[in-house]
């Protein structure tokens, strides 16, 4: 709202100020008719011909002070506006502004274009991952023990989530064959698969950092250019000894364009960050699925295992 306000200002003082510098001025007759009145009183005798002279003589004399106090106003408005920017374009104004705001606002053109180079790098590695995690799931969903999801997930690709977590199920039924205590090889694969689920979750986290940081402080690195650059403008009016808003207009829209560029740069990764943080956590939901379904062929193998020991023990 102040940003606003400051701008309708902004606006109303321009017009104005362009209004009163191109309002017409006459100095020139103003001269000829002094000239002509000083000459009409040394040539005309008598008391009613100096009458005459002198009331035309008086009459011009009043209007020369203000044609020379605005040609005076002109001229010192022209050189109190000379060395601001006139260029009023965004790259104007950016090649304009000063150091430190200028750098501001490369720094947030380059954080925004990390939110976006970001967003199409990330959003793409997600929506592939949850597809073949979705696929790979349907591929196991009626598979009767943990060798035949071996062999089907053998088919999966190097990357595959579900091939990496029937591995880490096949590697602790390998160590702990000889082991006679069934319930403590589930309780260390159901272990390792939340360690698993663990590490595949910061993996697909990366870079949602970057996104909260970004969108955080962004708006306040705009701001501090904000301020910067209309300090500068105060300066500006003290050394110019003006209140003329043309003069230091182009300073405060200098500054002004720090706080847009932080916005530009901030909404955005806000919003993307809060995407990537609900599909990530859609994910992490998949992911545990697919990892209980591994621990379950487990516990289903060394159950049945179990079941034709004491059968063949019986008999």
């Amino acid at each position: 709202m102040r940003n606003l306000t400051v701008s309708i200002l902004l606006a109303f003082g321009l017009v104005g100020s362009a209004w009163a510098d191109s309002a017409p001025t006459n100095t020139a007759p103003n001269d000829t008719v002094t000239t002509n009145a000083v000459s009409a009183a040394s040539t005309v005798s008598g008391d009613k011909a100096a009458t005459q002279a002198d009331t035309q003589a008086a009459a011009p004399v009043t209007s020369v002070t203000p044609a020379a106090t605005a040609g005076g106003t002109e001229g010192g408005a022209e050189n109190q506006s000379s060395g601001f920017a006139t260029d009023l374009s965004v790259w104007g104004m950016f090649q304009n502004a000063d150091v430190v705001v200028k750098s501001v606002m490369t720094g947030l053109v380059i954080a925004s274009v990390i939110t976006w180079a970001l967003f199409f790098s990330k959003g793409t590695e997600l929506l592939m991952a949850r597809r073949r995690l979705r696929k790979e799931q349907l591929a196991l969903v009626d598979t009767p023990n943990l060798d035949s999801a071996m062999k089907i997930a053998a088919d999966f690709g190097k990357n595959s989530v579900s091939r990496l977590l029937l591995n880490e199920a096949q590697s602790e039924r390998k160590l702990s064959a000889e082991s006679p205590d069934k319930d403590g090889t589930k309780d260390r694969t159901s272990f390792r698969m939340e360690r698993a689920v663990a590490a595949i979750s910061r993996h697909m986290g990366r870079g949602n950092g970057y996104l909260a940081t970004i969108g955080a402080i962004s708006p306040f690195v705009g701001l501090f250019g904000t301020v910067w650059g209309i300090m500068n403008s105060f300066i500006g009016i003290a050394h110019s000894q003006t209140t003329n808003l043309a003069v230091v207009a182009p300073g405060i829209a200098e500054a002004l364009l720090a706080t847009a560029l932080g916005l530009v740069a901030a909404i955005p990764a806000v919003v993307i960050y809060n995407i990537f943080a609900r599909v990530i956590t859609s994910y992490r939901g998949q992911v545990g699925d697919m990892a209980a379904q591994a621990v379950l062929l487990l516990g289903r193998d060394l159950d049945l295992a179990g079941r034709k020991t004491e059968q063949a023990e019986t008999r």
